[in-house]
């Protein structure tokens, strides 16, 4: 069983920033978290920054720059610096954790709210 809770989301204004946390709570010592993902209103649920077992980290394109990931601890927190907020960037952001050495296994929070106001 993998636990994940988001938060951090809010309203914030354009070019504004906010970061957002992903707390993970599990007894299984395979789970490490994953990256951050997030859907906006009637699209495809996408990438927005991943992180490898060795720590590199990766970034949507839309993203770079501003997006920034780390994971703390022995993998049992992750943030989301977001910086120079843009009108294309309001979604819900969702944290994932996998079971290292099982594939397909993906494990998800409920989510936190990303808005800008106009």
């Amino acid at each position: 069983q993998v636990r994940l809770v988001e938060s951090g989301g809010g309203l914030v204004q354009p070019g504004g920033a906010l970061t957002l946390s992903c707390t993970m709570s599990t007894s299984d010592s395979r789970a490490s978290l994953r990256g951050w993902y997030r859907q906006a209103p009637g699209e495809q649920r996408e990438v927005v920054a991943t992180i490898t077992g060795a720590g590199n980290t990766n970034y949507a394109d839309s993203v770079k720059g501003r997006f920034s990931l780390t994971r703390n601890g022995p993998r049992r927190t992750m943030s989301l610096q977001i910086n120079t907020l843009k009108p294309e960037d309001p979604a819900v952001y969702y944290c994932c954790a996998v079971l290292l050495g099982v594939g397909g296994s993906a494990y998800w929070g409920q989510g936190t709210q990303v808005t800008v106001s106009s």
